[in-house]
């Protein structure tokens, strides 16, 4: 399939802004590629890609970011800024659009959903989150009913979020896991990754990590800088060490050298990119069991699980997953999050739809 992939709107593929859908993007993207498909990318200026999509092409556009969905109350219109990067994102696309067998949508925005009907070619989507606004809620399945295998969600706790009509597909999700060593010997210390926002709970690792007696290395962009400030006073000094937002390589570096990682979401994660990289090194993780974790986390496999927003439980679930075999955590990404296996469940999702475009319009 010749596939254009439009990347999220809310920054550029490389600046961390992007959270979770960054890596969704340049392992989907690699894995393509390894299959044959001819892939270019429309993203933001300023964006790059690894040089393992090096094959790809990548279409920059320039405009000002999208505001984040996860960072409205649930009632909140939608937006769209002067100058919009979501606008020059999808003029593009629309033009483009014949030179495609499919449009994969990866951003969590109402315009492209909204578009679906009206593209000659099958515009289909990647969800990246549950469910955070009304209108988002409501365009989402809209589709669900007009397009049903259009849409495609990491998880069933995600997909259980919106009203759909029929059983979703679920993609799950993966990585390049050559790139992610594993580490048999770690450091006295736990981990933390993810955005620096209220929604991922890092107050709550910072109590646990307290009570366990051990640092905890805190990795990501810190989006909420009052926030990080209230977080680091909440716990006693040297608890905290915080490594800012690191590329692959680095990340799985500091992952590797965790004992356990902590994985705190105060809501409903559509997958959990970082529980998977963690197990790639070899890293249990012990999380509160809401959202994607919840299914990823194997209870005395490869972690723990504590019921949501009970730091205690989490304390415990924390003690439990330190006494895990590293060697079953790598073991189970291998089997369930490769960059491979995730390639290939995209591209049975894609293939269909791709025979619903009209002939002759290369």
């Amino acid at each position: 399939m010749n596939i254009l992939v439009i990347s999220t709107p809310v920054g550029a593929v490389g600046s961390g802004q992007g959270g979770g859908v960054e890596r969704t993007l340049t392992s989907l993207v690699a894995g393509l590629l390894e299959r044959d498909h001819s892939i270019t990318v429309l993203a933001a200026c300023g964006s790059s890609l690894p040089s393992r999509c090096s094959a790809a092409r990548l279409w920059l556009e320039a405009g000002i970011d999208q505001p984040s969905w996860q960072h409205q109350s649930h009632q909140t219109p939608v937006q769209i800024p002067a100058g919009s990067l979501l606008a020059a994102l999808w003029q593009r696309a629309l033009a483009e659009q014949g030179r495609f067998d499919v449009l994969l949508n990866l951003g969590y925005d109402w315009l492209p959903l909204w578009l679906t009907p009206h593209t000659a070619t099958p515009l289909a989507h990647l969800v990246s989150m549950g469910s955070v606004s009304a209108a988002m809620d409501e365009v989402i399945a809209q589709v669900g009913r007009s397009h049903p295998r259009h849409l495609a969600f990491h998880t069933a706790s995600q997909a259980a979020d919106f009203d759909l009509a029929q059983p979703p597909v679920l993609l799950g999700n993966g990585f390049d896991l050559s790139t992610y060593r594993f580490n048999p010997e770690p450091l006295a210390q736990l981990g933390w990754a993810g955005r620096i926002a209220p929604e991922k709970g890092l107050e709550d690792a910072a109590a646990a990590a307290a009570a366990l007696g051990l640092p905890l290395v805190v990795m990501g962009l810190v989006e909420d800088a009052a926030y990080a400030e209230r977080v680091e006073a909440s716990v006693p000094a040297g608890t905290l060490r915080w490594r800012g937002f690191l590329a692959a390589s680095e990340l799985q570096a500091e992952l590797g050298r965790c004992r356990a990682l902590l994985n705190t979401p105060k809501w409903n994660e559509a997958y959990g990119n970082v529980v998977v990289e963690a197990l790639a090194c070899g890293v249990p993780v012990a999380s509160y069991a809401r959202g994607g974790p919840a299914e990823l986390v194997q209870e005395g496999l490869t972690g723990a699980l504590a019921p949501a927003d009970d730091v205690q439980a989490l304390v415990a679930a924390g003690r439990r997953a330190l006494g895990l075999e590293r060697q079953a955590c790598r073991h189970w990404a291998e089997t369930h999050g490769s960059l491979e296996a995730f390639a290939a469940r995209v591209e049975a999702w894609l293939q269909p739809l791709s025979g619903e475009r009209p002939q002759g319009r290369r």
